[in-house]
Protein backbone atom coordinates (compact mmCIF):
# COMPACT_ATOMS: atom_id res chain seq x y z
CA UNK A 1 0.00 0.00 0.00
CA UNK A 2 2.94 2.80 0.71
CA UNK A 3 4.32 1.72 -3.02
CA UNK A 4 1.03 2.71 -4.28
CA UNK A 5 0.87 5.82 -1.85
CA UNK A 6 4.69 6.90 -2.83
CA UNK A 7 4.09 6.23 -6.54
CA UNK A 8 0.89 8.98 -6.24
CA UNK A 9 2.77 11.66 -4.54
CA UNK A 10 5.60 11.28 -7.12
CA UNK A 11 5.27 14.60 -9.54
CA UNK A 12 8.61 14.10 -11.05
CA UNK A 13 7.23 12.52 -14.64
CA UNK A 14 4.46 14.85 -14.58
CA UNK A 15 6.99 17.62 -14.49
CA UNK A 16 9.21 15.83 -17.33
CA UNK A 17 5.83 15.90 -19.23
CA UNK A 18 5.10 19.50 -18.67
CA UNK A 19 8.22 20.67 -20.19
CA UNK A 20 7.79 17.97 -23.00
CA UNK A 21 4.58 20.07 -24.18
CA UNK A 22 6.00 23.57 -23.38
CA UNK A 23 8.69 22.59 -25.93
CA UNK A 24 6.45 21.31 -28.05
CA UNK A 25 3.76 24.28 -28.17
CA UNK A 26 7.39 26.40 -29.04
CA UNK A 27 7.78 24.19 -31.99
CA UNK A 28 4.71 24.62 -33.30
CA UNK A 29 4.93 28.51 -32.56
CA UNK A 30 8.44 28.96 -34.74
CA UNK A 31 6.80 26.69 -37.53
CA UNK A 32 4.07 28.94 -37.90
CA UNK A 33 6.48 31.90 -37.89
CA UNK A 34 8.66 30.82 -40.34
CA UNK A 35 6.05 29.73 -42.66
CA UNK A 36 4.47 32.79 -42.57
CA UNK A 37 7.76 34.96 -43.16
CA UNK A 38 9.00 32.03 -45.49
CA UNK A 39 6.56 33.32 -48.76
CA UNK A 40 7.54 37.17 -48.04
CA UNK A 41 10.78 36.21 -47.81
CA UNK A 42 10.90 34.30 -50.63
CA UNK A 43 9.53 36.84 -53.02
CA UNK A 44 12.13 39.62 -51.90
CA UNK A 45 15.11 36.96 -52.42
CA UNK A 46 13.15 36.74 -56.28
CA UNK A 47 12.92 40.50 -56.49
CA UNK A 48 17.01 40.88 -55.51
CA UNK A 49 17.82 37.94 -57.49
CA UNK A 50 15.73 39.49 -61.04
CA UNK A 51 17.54 42.73 -60.46
CA UNK A 52 20.91 41.51 -60.32
CA UNK A 53 20.15 39.42 -63.67
CA UNK A 54 19.00 42.57 -65.36
CA UNK A 55 19.83 45.55 -63.75
CA UNK A 56 18.62 47.96 -66.55
CA UNK A 57 15.30 46.99 -65.25
CA UNK A 58 15.56 47.61 -61.53
CA UNK A 59 14.07 50.71 -59.99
Amino acid sequence: MQKFARLFKNESGATAIEYGLIAALIAVAIIGAVGALGSSTSGQFNNIANAIADPASAT
